[in-house]
């Protein structure tokens, strides 16, 4: 809907490919909202307020999105409006708007008995007391950065959507050969393999991916070469954890380091338990799972992402039919409701929408679509899950084979000890 308004008025089209000098045109404008987190404000006030604060700053003729969310400390609104109205006219974002938008804000806080909220103020503050609080504890930067990141893994599927999560919580994440956070407050990024060998993207994509496999499993089955293979590259590297010559990897960051809490030995015995909970007697069955699993990835995502296109045609067409009867039934229309009627007449009439009947069972379709996506999914995510833990399995086993693995962990601890040596001589 906002796609044929912005395209109507604008004479462009809306997925026009971005210029190879300069920035494109500007299709939405995006806003953020935000409350005091000592405000108490629920969700459901955020949201009224800021469905207000979009009718008096724009008016009916303004195509807005509106989500409220609750997963900071402090409820706050994403506020998206198309650049053009249904009426045809053009907003621009500038300061002297974003400053009257801000003041439109706050008196429409005051009416609800809100006290605005200054954020830039609060930062201020923020930083003031982290400073104080950091001198006076001494925590650090990298400490608060891996706290997040631990909390984080245990929501996350993989390492790019850990990073993704850090940047919704407003940390700074540069991409490149090497990969970089910078807390809100923080003046400098960070890479992160210097917060330490729990930290590194091996170490975090393998935290991320077996975070729960194993837990609460028996190891059962009969032994198979496979398996023995495994059990026996285990005991090995516990003994190069007991005797410190390899590096030290912790699978749980909050307790001390052992064998027992060493993040390679987990991998292993994880992997050890796959392959007895799904009795794999040799890599040639688990190669085979692995192209089997791959079919069926690849088989789902073909149906969600024809499913998600009819869901998105299907619940636009419903919002449309719902607009264009709403303003059918007045007896008087606004120039934005006749030009609502004109807009959407023939393009429902095309979908063989004429009549409320048409419209009831349309969302009746819109319905049953979107509970066939939740079971999709959800098989798309165990497959490929299964998948990756499969990969992982077969490249374990062919490093084991070739004496790759026990070899790379001694070869990594020579490796750092030297760096940590040179280090102390610079000190």
């Amino acid at each position: 809907m906002m796609k044929t308004v912005y395209e109507h008025f604008s004479s462009h089209k809306f997925d026009e490919p971005l210029p190879k000098q300069g920035k494109g045109r500007v299709k939405a404008i995006h806003y953020i909202q935000s409350f005091d987190p000592k405000g108490n404000i629920s969700p459901e006030l955020a949201h009224k307020i800021a469905r207000t604060f979009a009718r008096k700053a724009f008016g009916d003729s303004c195509q807005v999105v509106i989500a409220t969310h609750n997963d900071k400390a402090h409820v706050h609104n994403h506020i998206i409006i198309n650049t053009y109205g249904i009426d045809g006219r053009k907003f621009n974002a500038n300061k002297k708007t974003l400053d009257e938008l801000k003041e439109i804000s706050d008196r429409v806080c005051l009416a609800f008995g809100i006290q605005p909220f200054d954020q830039s103020k609060a930062k201020r503050k923020t930083v003031e007391y982290n400073e104080w609080q950091n001198e006076q504890r001494g925590t650090s930067w990298k400490q608060k950065i891996r706290l997040e990141i631990d909390g984080l893994i245990l929501k996350v599927k993989n390492v790019d959507e850990l990073l993704a999560e850090l940047e919704l919580l407003d940390y700074t994440v540069r991409r490149g050969k090497y990969i970089s956070v910078k807390a809100p407050e923080q003046q400098r990024a960070v890479r992160l393999k210097t917060l330490g060998e729990d930290y590194t993207i091996e170490s975090l994509a393998s935290r991320i991916l077996w975070k729960d496999v194993g837990s609460g499993v028996a190891l059962l089955g009969q032994k198979s070469e496979l398996s023995e293979r495994f059990s026996t590259t285990i005991y090995d590297v516990e003994q190069l954890a007991l005797m410190g010559r390899k590096v030290q990897r912790k699978r749980d960051t909050s307790a001390p380091y052992s064998p027992q809490n060493d993040l390679d030995v987990y991998k292993l015995s994880a992997q050890l338990t796959i392959i007895n909970r799904d009795n794999l007697r040799s890599i040639g069955e688990v190669e085979g799972k692995i192209r089997h699993l791959e079919y069926e990835v690849e088989k789902a995502r073909q149906e969600l992402n024809a499913l998600a296109a009819q869901q998105d045609t299907l619940t636009g067409l419903a919002e449309q039919a719902e607009e264009y009867f709403s303003s059918l039934d007045k007896e008087e229309r606004t120039p934005a409701e006749e030009f609502r009627l004109k807009m959407y007449k023939p393009i429902l009439e095309c979908n063989n929408i004429t009549s409320r009947s048409d419209y009831e069972y349309l969302k009746s379709v819109v319905a049953d679509t979107q509970k066939k996506v939740a079971p999709l999914k959800e098989n798309f995510e165990r497959c490929s899950k299964l998948c990756e833990l499969y990969s992982e399995i077969a490249k374990t086993y062919y490093e084991i084979s070739k004496g790759d693995y026990i070899s790379r962990l001694v070869e990594e601890e020579r490796k750092n000890k030297k760096r940590n040596n040179h280090t102390s001589r610079c000190i």
